[in-house]
């Protein structure tokens, strides 16, 4: 088994994970607007208490996106960094794919799967999968209207869930549409990363760039 250390700043939630073998050490922090500053503290504090060398690595893993515009920056420069230093392979995931897999492991029927990324207003990050977390359509930004999922919705059972979710069960009424708390932690962001590592899947350690999915976009004050 492979030495991985896992980097998910993308959500509130910030996490870490090193993998050695099958065993998980991690650490997680709560407060967004922290997690620049808590990040590298953490990584080497990590290190430190698993008495584990950062050139006994043999991969960096990171979710890319979508997700914080702040929280994926500071990750994958983290990610880069690192991996540049060490002369060790990126793997970059997607912060849907994780959800998806995550409901996979944790849904007692076999349904489509939505995650959704809260995006501020009515507008959340979102992508398709099928039963089994295969990816149905590709990550995008939607404004959430009633009729937003009526094409899946009219064929199959529909599982929404994330953060971005809760704003739309109140809008959403169709007997084929689920709602469930799904929660993702770090060790199994870390598990895709090991299959995604045993498939050697890297990413391109000088062009790799955060998936936003939208441009960001900061409103500038009025000169006056």
């Amino acid at each position: 088994m492979a030495t991985i250390l896992t980097i998910d700043t993308a959500s509130e939630q910030a996490g870490i994970c090193l993998s050695l073998d099958d065993h998980h050490i991690q650490s997680v922090n709560p407060l967004q607007k922290d997690h620049a500053a808590w990040l590298q503290p953490a990584i080497r504090a990590l290190f430190e208490a698993s008495s584990t060398a950062l050139s006994s690595l043999d991969a960096v893993a990171v979710t890319a996106g979508p997700g914080s515009y702040t929280g994926l920056r500071v990750a994958l420069s983290s990610a880069k960094g690192l991996c540049y230093a060490l002369g060790k392979p990126l793997i970059t995931m997607s912060s849907l794919l994780v959800m998806a897999k995550t409901a996979v492991k944790q849904l007692e029927k076999p349904m489509l799967l939505c995650p959704m990324i809260d995006a501020r207003r009515m507008e959340v990050f979102t992508a398709l999968f099928d039963e089994n977390g295969q990816q149905l359509q590709e990550a995008f930004a939607l404004v959430l209207e009633p009729d937003s999922f009526d094409k899946w919705l009219h064929e199959k059972q529909v599982c929404f869930f994330g953060d971005g979710a809760a704003k739309y069960k109140n809008m959403l009424k169709n007997v084929n549409a689920y709602f469930e708390n799904i929660h993702t932690d770090i060790t199994t962001t870390a598990q895709l990363a090991a299959e995604m590592y045993a498939k050697q899947a890297f990413s391109d350690l000088a062009y790799t760039e955060p998936n936003y999915v939208k441009a960001f976009y900061s409103p500038q004050k009025a000169k006056s």
